[in-house]
């Protein structure tokens, strides 16, 4: 039964805002994921430098642009890193709505083998570069395969946790994809 005292016409109240922030939760950061933030603040620091010397004192260092390039390298793949780690990578869900639970686990072990095989290529790639790159970088006198070698390694690194990652979904037949209600919490809600 309605409210005789409400109008059918009205629109219906708007839902309550609530601007409370929500605790930051640093748990599920590891050791090895301290060198993304070191690299990162001393990017801050490369491109505050820059800006400083570039506008205050109208003397920009030349170097400064390179170096902070190359650091904006090692924060994406340090970070990508992290993200292998923690699984949270983008990943189209929607489908996996309507899949069955079986077909969900084929799914993920099809894209768990693709991840590993395509980490583990890439790896391959790169070392092949870094070992083909002669030239030093411009402004310092330092090989510019060391960046290379760099991204290299990160690639081992995520292809080694790709890895884990495939063994613990094999192991415990589940993930954020096979089961999202069990990996849910922590996740904010769209509606």
């Amino acid at each position: 039964m309605t409210d005789p005292n409400t109008d059918p016409a009205d629109p219906a109240e708007p839902p309550e805002i609530h601007f409370e922030e929500q605790d930051i939760d640093l748990s599920d950061l590891s050791w090895d994921d301290s060198l993304v933030f070191i690299i990162f603040w001393v990017l801050a620091f490369v491109v505050f430098l820059q800006f400083f010397t570039r506008y205050v004192l109208n003397d920009s260092l030349g170097w400064t642009e390179e170096i902070a390039r190359f650091l904006l390298i090692g924060v994406t793949f340090t970070g990508a890193v992290m993200a292998v780690r923690k699984q949270s990578h983008i990943a189209v869900e929607f489908l996996y709505r309507w899949i069955p639970r079986f077909g969900r686990k084929v799914a993920q072990l099809v894209i768990d083998v693709i991840t590993v095989g395509f980490f583990g290529l890439l790896t391959g790639l790169t070392v092949q570069l870094a070992g083909r790159t002669r030239q030093m970088m411009v402004s310092i006198d330092v090989p510019k395969s060391y960046v290379y070698w760099f991204v290299a390694a990160c690639f081992a690194v995520m292809t080694l946790y790709a890895l884990i990652n495939t063994v613990r979904h094999l192991r415990t037949g589940s993930s954020k994809l096979i089961d999202p209600h069990l990996h849910a919490e922590g996740v904010p809600r769209m509606d």
